[in-house]
């Protein structure tokens, strides 16, 4: 085989690998089978709506409940004597103003939310509540016991992961429970304490999803998420001020936008039968930016915003289940 030929062979083998994958990239179930998760949620209550009512509360829940959410976002930390505690914090400060950590305190010594909490992801705008207690994941598995949620596991203890798992089974919510962390470490424990409930992608696996899809790799490659968690970038710097000096970039930001806005990625992840959900659309425009790039849903600290939207941009109905 002369130079020329093989040349010729090598170019021919790229333009069908390019026109396989882009054909898989739009019929996924071709190679696998759809994932049938038991919720579809268009609207996510961040930290139960903390710009509406004191962030993790039971009120807030209430609330987010009541004005039509489809899951409620929580994080979780154990307490001194081995309770579950929603809270996005382990340190009190910010939450309570008591240098603090959950950890070290029992859940009857934990103080009271303060009166008035800054929304993390829309700084200047501040919440107030009449409800200002800690809530135990136990408490809102009982008063929402068919109310989808996604449970982020907020620091690597296998305890904390081993309680929560049996809650879950105790309170048979494995088909309406995620697991949720974005280290792999901590998600690696998630997944072997209770395979059963599904999960999201980690930082890591997020590259690595990305990287696939780059590279034409992902019509062929196997997703054992569920679920595909993600900033809106456009929200960056503007309604949210990260702590990471690397996000503060501009340049940075503009990357974010351009690599991971991607609405080809996004529908494909839909047709094998996973969830987007960008975070955090506290203002219409970016949730309406956020279902344009194609999210399947939306997160944010507004409950009652992001029902008056969806009732007057009505967004197409679930996806039917997969017959095979």
């Amino acid at each position: 085989m002369d130079a020329l030929t093989a040349i010729l062979l090598l170019c021919l083998a790229v333009v069908i690998y390019i026109v396989c994958s882009l054909y898989l990239l739009r019929n996924p179930c071709i190679l696998h089978k759809k994932k049938q998760l038991g919720f579809y949620c268009r609207h996510i209550s961040h930290r139960g709506g903390s710009g509406e009512k004191i962030e993790n509360t039971m009120e807030a829940f209430t609330h987010a409940v009541t004005v039509g959410t489809e899951m409620l976002e929580m994080d979780v930390h154990l307490t001194l004597d081995g309770c579950v505690v929603v809270s996005h914090d382990n340190n009190l400060l910010r939450e309570t103003g008591y240098d603090k950590t959950i950890s070290s305190l029992r859940f009857e010594d934990l103080p009271l939310y303060e009166e008035r909490l800054e929304v993390t992801f829309y700084v200047g705008h501040y919440s107030t509540g009449k409800d200002r207690k800690f809530v135990l994941l136990e408490d809102a598995f009982k008063k929402f016991p068919n109310m989808p949620m996604m449970i982020e596991i907020k620091e690597n203890n296998d305890l904390l992961i081993k309680k929560v798992s049996g809650l879950v089974k105790q309170y048979h919510r494995e088909s309406i429970t995620v697991w949720a962390s974005e280290e792999p470490e901590v998600m690696a424990k998630c997944q072997k304490q209770n395979p059963s409930i599904p999960y999201m992608f980690t930082m890591r696996r997020g590259i690595l999803l990305l990287l696939l899809f780059y590279t034409g790799l992902l019509p062929f490659f196997p997703l054992g998420e569920s679920m595909l968690l993600f900033y809106l970038p456009r929200i960056i710097n503007r309604t949210y001020i990260p702590e990471e000096s690397y996000l503060k970039n501009r340049f940075v930001v503009c990357l974010l936008q351009k690599l991971f806005m991607r609405k080809s990625l996004f529908e494909h992840l839909a047709k094998r039968g996973l969830q987007v959900q960008l975070f955090v659309c506290n203002e219409e425009k970016d949730m309406e930016a956020a279902f344009a790039f194609g999210a399947t849903g939306v997160m944010s600290d507004y409950p009652t915003l992001l029902s008056d939207y969806l009732k007057k941009h009505p967004q197409p109905p679930p996806p039917a289940p997969a017959i095979y």
